[in-house]
């Protein structure tokens, strides 16, 4: 059966924007940190990839691919608690994180819980297929959710925290990018080895 227009079109965007935050990154990390330039990219970078997750969330729900829609939260919240970082740089000067990071974090929580337990109990053969990636992204995103949600408890006392929070998400971000095109178009290798 034939795909809606509307689904073609989400499908599009989604590619759209994933094609260009998978070229929008290196030129984000190639400038100055910072910078007027490096902050302008890694807005457009950040902006790209929610585009990615909020057209993978329809897409993912639409197929049913729980899959998909649970990894669009995982991946995305990796750029958006990379991108949230930089608002919360000083915590013991009253910059603590706010309601939408601590959603973000119970979310990715949340969703990494969700990837475990279908990984874990492989309800149809793709689960069965899919179970590695499964719990290995489920497991990230559980201890980002964890992680994170200490951080808000507990400020660092590493004025630099902020620094290390923000690269680890972004890249990790992009890792997640590189991994979805390497998965989509890289059939010659086994499934496992696309994803992981």
């Amino acid at each position: 059966m034939k795909d809606p227009m509307w689904i073609t079109a989400f499908r599009i965007l989604h590619i759209t924007f994933g094609f260009a935050a998978f070229l929008i990154a290196p030129v984000a990390l190639a400038t100055v940190k910072g910078g007027k330039q490096h902050r302008r990219w890694g807005k457009i970078y950040f902006w790209m990839m929610a585009g990615v997750a909020a057209t993978a969330l329809v897409l993912g729900f639409y197929r049913p691919i729980l899959f998909l829609a649970l990894l669009a939260v995982f991946s995305f919240y990796l750029a958006f608690s990379g991108y949230r970082v930089l608002f919360a740089k000083r915590p013991l000067q009253g910059q603590g994180p706010k309601l939408m990071d601590w959603i973000g974090a119970i979310l990715v929580f949340g969703a990494g819980l969700a990837l475990i337990s279908l990984g874990l109990l492989k309800p149809t053969p793709t689960w069965t297929r899919m179970a590695p990636m499964a719990l290995v992204f489920g497991a990230i995103g559980v201890i980002f959710g964890i992680k994170d949600g200490w951080r808000f408890l507990r400020p660092p006392q590493d004025k630099n925290f902020w620094w290390f929070n923000h690269m680890g998400g972004m890249i990790g971000s992009y890792i997640a990018a590189v991994s979805a095109f390497s998965a989509v178009n890289f059939h010659f290798l086994a499934p496992v080895v696309r994803w992981l």
